[in-house]
């Protein structure tokens, strides 16, 4: 499991269906693999029908054994890129398996961190569907960092902000962001978004949570002056346009992992911002 005290990545997994999205994660996973030394694992999801269970054992037996051949000639052909030269590559194949099940791998090979590249979902597939990646950023317990549009790189990687509402529960995802962002040598800022309503909080109010938050969290308060507020009528809409106009290149946010009914209620704002930007987003489970 993630020790967020550790400043080294030792497994980076990603899971690939052979998109260009996945191969951009790929790409992403690399970068840091190489700065890190770190071993990628290449995970894919074996699709096969329910159908061909029905039938006889060895005749399933068979058809396994065929997909299973033609799939690893199809992963050696997608993993033949430059950029994976030098970088110790292990591939996982299973089939039957749901996405929320990648937890279950990373904890079993203890990975440090899942990369994965994401188009989003909106509307009603949204609604009721979700995408992969929002299931993966639900129900993993390590950090889960996602690609949108060109891979990431250590070196365009400058400026990252932790987007919190300052509670309690934020401080250890905070501690692991600090801690991931000093890997790659990048600033990190710290923001809070005050909306109108019930979590409307005065400028008083805010350096009070602020302040409690930093004592905490750093046991001092020389980033108080630091912290970036703004106004908006939603978090999410406030988080999507401080990071669009601010040179922003990381949104990184801490999830519950809410589920079923609860999830369906309560929402996730860190979902939702995965759905809708088009900035790389990392996120932390509480």
């Amino acid at each position: 499991m993630y020790n967020f005290k550790s400043t080294i990545m030792k497994k980076i997994m990603v899971p690939i269906d052979f998109s260009i999205h996945s191969e951009n994660a790929l790409r992403t996973a690399a970068n840091i693999a190489k700065e890190q030394q770190a071993e990628i694992l290449v995970v894919h999801m074996l699709e096969i029908s329910e159908s061909y269970f029905n039938d006889s054992e060895s005749f399933t037996q068979e058809r396994l054994a065929f997909y299973l051949k033609l799939t690893e000639k199809k992963i050696k052909e997608f993993l033949d890129k430059n950029y994976l030269e030098g970088i110790v590559i292990t591939t996982i194949i299973k089939h039957h398996m749901v996405f929320t099940d990648l937890n279950n791998i990373a904890s079993i090979e203890d990975a440090d961190l899942i990369v994965m590249g994401s188009h989003g979902a909106k509307g009603l597939k949204e609604l009721f569907v979700g995408s992969n990646t929002e299931k993966v950023v639900r129900s993993s317990e390590i950090p889960v960092l996602v690609t949108k549009g060109l891979p990431l790189t250590i070196d365009n990687l400058v400026t990252a902000v932790f987007a919190c509402d300052f509670s309690k529960e934020d401080i250890i995802p905070y501690q692991k962001a600090k801690n991931i962002m000093k890997i790659f040598d990048c600033k990190l800022e710290l923001l809070y978004v005050n909306t109108s309503g019930e979590k409307f909080k005065t400028t008083e109010q805010q350096q009070k949570l602020f302040t409690e938050f930093l004592l905490e969290a750093e046991k001092n308060t020389d980033l108080l002056n630091e912290i970036k507020t703004v106004a908006d009528h939603t978090i999410e809409n406030g988080i999507l346009n401080y990071t669009s106009t601010n040179n922003v290149n990381l949104i990184i946010m801490a999830t519950h992992g809410r589920k079923g009914l609860q999830h369906f209620i309560d929402g996730s704002i860190s979902e939702d911002i995965v759905n809708h930007t088009n900035s790389p987003v990392l996120t932390i489970k509480i």
